[in-house]
C-alpha cells in the first residue's frame, strides 16, 4: 500500500533530486526489410520504423502528463544494420543510415541506435562496408548512433576489427572536426554487448528479441546523493542498505512507465534498465555519490572500492522492483556527462588509467573521454582492446566511447551540449602502441569460456 510519505517523498525526488525516467526505448526489428535493392531496402526500414514507432512520443508525453513523470528522452533502437544492409546489392551502406534519420526525424524521437555490426570472432564482408562507412554516416546525420562488438568472454577479441575500431574514431573525429568532433559522441565500441540496453550509443535491437519491444532506463543519481547525506559517518553496510532502499523505489517507478508504455503502445515490455545515469547538472551526478562517502576528490585512491559498493548496492535493490531487469544495470561513469567527473577530471585526480580500474567493477566503460586530437589510431585501438580485455575475462560489458578533440591538446575543453555535455582533454600515455596493434588476429577466449 502507498501512503502518503511514499508519494510526498517520491514528488520531492522529481522536483528537487532530478529523478526521472532517462529513457523509454522501443526496439524493432527490421530482418523483413531485407532486399536485394538497396533503396527498396531504405524504404521499407523507413515505413516499418515509422510505422511501429509513430505513437511512442505522443504516447510517452501523456504518460508524464498523467504520472507527472519526467521522461527524458524517447528513442528506438534497431535491428544491427550490417545483419539488414547485408542482403543487399551495394557498396555504400550511408543510405541506411539516412533512412533511420529520416525516420527518427519523423517519430520525433531523440536518437534511434543501431547502425551496428557485430564481429566479436570476425567480419562478413557486410560488417567491413558498415563499419568503414560509418564515419560518413555519423557526420551526415543528426539522430544516429553507432556501435561495434569487438570481442566477447565466449569469442576472444577481434584484433582486426580492434585497429580498424581505432582508425574508425580518429577518421569520425576529423569528420566532425567542425562540431569538435561531436560524431565520436554518437559512435561506442563494445565487448560483450547487450540486446536490450535502452541507452544511446549503443542501443541495437538483438536477434533474439521479439518484433518489437519496449525498454526503459531509469536514472537517480541525485536521490542516490541525497539519501546518503541522511547517514554520513555510518558504516559500509548502512550506506549499502541505504542504496539498497533507494534503488528500489527508482526501479518502481521506472517498472511503472515500462508496464504502462507497453500497455498504450500495444507492444510487449522488455527490461528496466537500473542504471544510474547522470548528467552535466549539479545535483547529479555519479562522482558526488563517492564522495559523498568520504572520498575528497573522485579519482583518489578508494574511488574503485567506493563504486564497487554502489554499483552492487543499486542491483540489489533494484532487481527486486522490476519483473524483469536487463540493459547494463549499475552505475555509468561518462566524464562529459557527469558534473563531478568533469571537476575531477580538470583537477588531473581522474585519469584514464583510474577510470580503466573503475569499469572492472561498474556498467560500461571508458565513456564520453576526450584525447587529444593528435592521439595515434593505434593508441585509441589500445585503449579499446584494453577495455575489451577487462570485459572478455570478467564476463561483463565494457565500452569505448573516446572523443580525439580536434585541433586540441591536454587542457582544452569540447563542447557538445546538452546531456553529451563538455569534456576536458585528458592526456593519454605518449608511448606507442603501435607494434602491438598491427599484429591483428584474435585474442582467444578465456578458460571461463568453456561453460557448456
Amino acid at each position: 500500500m502507498i501512503n502518503q510519505k511514499d508519494i510526498l517523498s517520491t514528488i520531492k525526488m522529481i522536483e528537487q533530486q532530478h529523478l526521472d525516467i532517462r529513457t523509454v526505448t522501443m526496439g524493432i526489428s527490421l530482418l523483413s526489410c531485407c532486399r536485394p535493392d538497396p533503396k527498396a531496402a531504405c524504404d521499407a526500414i523507413y515505413d516499418k520504423i515509422c510505422r511501429s514507432a509513430e505513437r511512442l512520443v505522443p504516447e510517452c508525453e501523456e504518460i508524464e502528463t498523467e504520472f507527472g513523470i519526467p521522461i527524458v528522452n524517447k528513442r528506438i533502437s534497431v535491428t544491427p544494420m550490417a545483419l539488414v544492409a547485408g542482403a543487399s546489392d551495394t557498396d555504400d551502406y550511408v543510405p541506411f543510415a539516412l533512412a533511420m534519420d529520416r525516420a527518427a526525424k519523423s517519430c520525433g524521437v531523440n536518437f534511434i541506435g543501431g547502425y551496428s555490426a557485430l564481429v566479436q570472432k570476425g567480419m562478413t564482408v557486410a560488417d567491413e562496408k558498415l563499419i568503414r562507412s560509418i564515419p560518413e554516416a555519423l557526420s551526415s546525420t543528426e539522430y544516429v548512433c553507432s556501435s561495434v562488438n569487438v570481442g566477447s568472454t565466449k569469442a576472444g577479441i577481434n584484433m582486426d576489427a580492434v585497429k580498424l575500431m581505432g582508425e574508425i574514431v580518429k577518421k569520425t573525429s576529423e569528420i566532425t572536426a567542425d562540431r569538435d568532433g561531436l560524431g565520436c559522441a554518437k559512435l561506442v565500441v563494445f565487448c560483450n554487448a547487450v540486446e536490450d540496453n535502452p541507452f544511446m550509443a549503443g542501443a541495437f535491437h538483438g536477434t533474439g528479441e521479439a518484433e518489437k519491444v519496449i525498454n526503459v532506463g531509469v536514472s537517480g543519481p541525485g536521490v542516490v546523493h541525497e539519501a546518503l547525506k541522511e547517514v554520513k559517518g555510518q558504516p559500509f553496510d548502512v550506506v549499502a542498505e541505504t542504496v539498497k532502499k533507494t534503488a528500489f523505489r527508482v526501479t518502481r517507478m521506472g517498472q511503472l512507465v515500462a508496464m504502462e508504455a507497453s500497455r498504450r503502445l500495444e507492444t510487449p515490455f522488455g527490461i528496466v534498465d537500473l542504471s544510474l545515469a547522470p548528467t552535466p547538472a549539479v545535483g547529479d551526478s555519479v562522482a558526488r555519490i563517492l564522495e559523498e562517502m568520504g572520498l575528497e576528490t573522485c579519482g583518489t585512491h578508494g574511488t574503485t572500492a567506493a563504486l564497487a559498493l554502489l554499483n552492487d548496492a543499486v542491483k540489489k535493490g533494484g532487481v527486486m522492483a522490476s519483473s524483469s531487469v536487463g540493459g547494463l544495470s549499475g552505475a555509468f561513469i561518462p566524464v562529459s556527462e557527469d558534473e563531478g567527473m568533469i571537476a575531477a577530471a580538470r583537477l588531473g585526480t581522474l585519469t584514464i588509467d583510474k577510470l580503466e580500474a573503475m569499469t572492472c567493477v561498474c556498467s560500461v566503460g571508458l565513456d564520453m573521454i576526450a584525447v587529444p586530437g593528435d592521439t595515434p589510431a593505434s593508441t585509441i585501438a589500445a585503449i579499446i582492446a584494453d577495455e575489451a580485455a577487462i570485459g572478455m575475462v570478467n564476463s561483463k560489458t565494457t565500452a569505448v566511447r573516446i572523443l580525439p578533440a580536434p585541433g586540441k591538446g591536454v587542457g582544452g575543453t569540447i563542447e557538445m551540449g546538452g546531456l553529451l555535455g563538455s569534456a576536458p582533454v585528458m592526456p593519454v600515455h605518449p608511448e606507442s602502441s603501435a607494434a602491438f596493434i598491427a599484429r591483428g588476429g584474435r585474442i582467444p577466449a578465456p578458460l571461463q569460456s568453456l561453460k557448456n
